[in-house]
C-alpha cells in the first residue's frame, strides 16, 4: 500500500532547503480562484518581509512561541535578536526541517499543546486563521492567552476580506448576515502531496477586538495596509 502524502507545505520546505530549486504550492479555495505560494517566499530574509511581519518581529518581547513556524524565518530572526524561541507546527516535514536547522521545534497541534509561560505568542501569516471559523475564535484566543506570562502578549495578523465580495460599484454580491464572510475552506497541493480540505478564518479587526474583549484581552491595531493589519492583544 502506497504512503498517503498529505504534507505539501512540509515537503515543499524540505525540497527547497535541500535543492534550492523554487516551485509552487497550489492553494485551492471554496470561494476564490486558485492561488499559488512560491516556495522561495517561505525562506525570505527579514529585509524581504512585508512591513507587517517586520513590525511584528520588532515588537516581540522575551520568550516567544512561534505558532505554525513553517521554515523558521521568523524564529531565525527572533533568535538573532536574542529571543528564546519555541516553534510548533502540525507539519511533520516542516518540523523535521526546523529540528535539522537547530530550532527548538515540536510537531503538535496548537489546541493540544501544553506549552506555556511565554512573553509573546506569535501567530503570523494569518496564524489566527487556525481558529477555522468565527465561532471558534474565542476558544482560540483563550488558548493563546493561557500560554502567556502575566505581562505577555499575542501578536497576530489577519485581513478584512470583505472586498472579495464587492462588485465594481461597491455593492455586495452575497448576504454578509447569513454567515461570517471570513470563514474559508482551503486545500493545498505540491507535487504528489495533497492536504485535506481545512477551515481557515480571516477576521476583520473590529470583530477580533470585540471577541478578544469577551475573553479578557485588549486588542490594539499596530499597522494596516491593503486590507491587512497587525494586532497586539494583551490581558486586561
Amino acid at each position: 500500500m502506497s504512503e498517503l502524502k498529505t504534507d505539501p507545505m512540509g515537503q515543499a520546505i524540505i525540497d527547497f532547503s535541500t535543492t534550492g530549486i523554487d516551485g509552487e504550492i497550489i492553494v485551492k479555495s471554496d470561494i476564490c480562484d486558485d492561488d499559488v505560494i512560491p516556495i522561495g517566499y517561505l525562506f525570505r530574509a527579514f529585509k524581504e518581509m512585508p512591513t507587517i511581519e517586520q513590525k511584528a518581529i520588532e515588537i516581540c518581547q522575551g520568550r516567544v512561541i512561534d505558532i505554525g513556524a513553517g521554515a523558521g524565518i521568523h524564529a531565525e530572526e527572533l533568535q538573532y535578536r536574542g529571543h528564546e524561541v519555541v516553534c510548533i507546527d502540525t507539519s511533520p516535514k516542516s518540523t523535521e526541517h526546523l529540528l535539522k536547522n537547530g530550532f527548538n521545534a515540536i510537531n503538535e497541534n496548537f489546541f493540544d499543546t501544553t506549552q506555556k509561560d511565554f512573553d509573546t505568542v506569535l501567530m503570523m501569516m494569518n496564524g489566527i486563521g487556525i481558529a477555522g471559523n468565527l465561532d471558534n475564535l474565542e476558544r482560540t484566543l483563550l488558548k493563546a492567552k493561557a500560554m502567556l506570562t502575566p505581562n505577555g502578549k499575542i501578536i497576530c495578523d489577519s485581513s478584512d476580506v470583505k472586498f472579495l465580495y464587492q462588485d465594481d460599484d461597491g455593492s455586495m454580491w452575497v448576504d454578509l448576515n447569513t454567515t461570517y464572510y471570513g470563514n474559508f475552506k482551503f486545500q493545498m497541493e505540491y507535487k504528489e502531496h495533497i492536504s485535506e480540505w481545512f477551515d481557515w478564518l480571516y477576521v476583520d479587526f473590529d470583530t477580533l477586538k470585540s471577541r478578544a474583549k469577551k475573553v479578557g484581552l485588549i486588542a490594539s491595531k499596530i499597522h494596516e495596509e491593503d486590507h491587512q493589519y497587525l494586532a497586539e492583544l494583551k490581558p486586561i
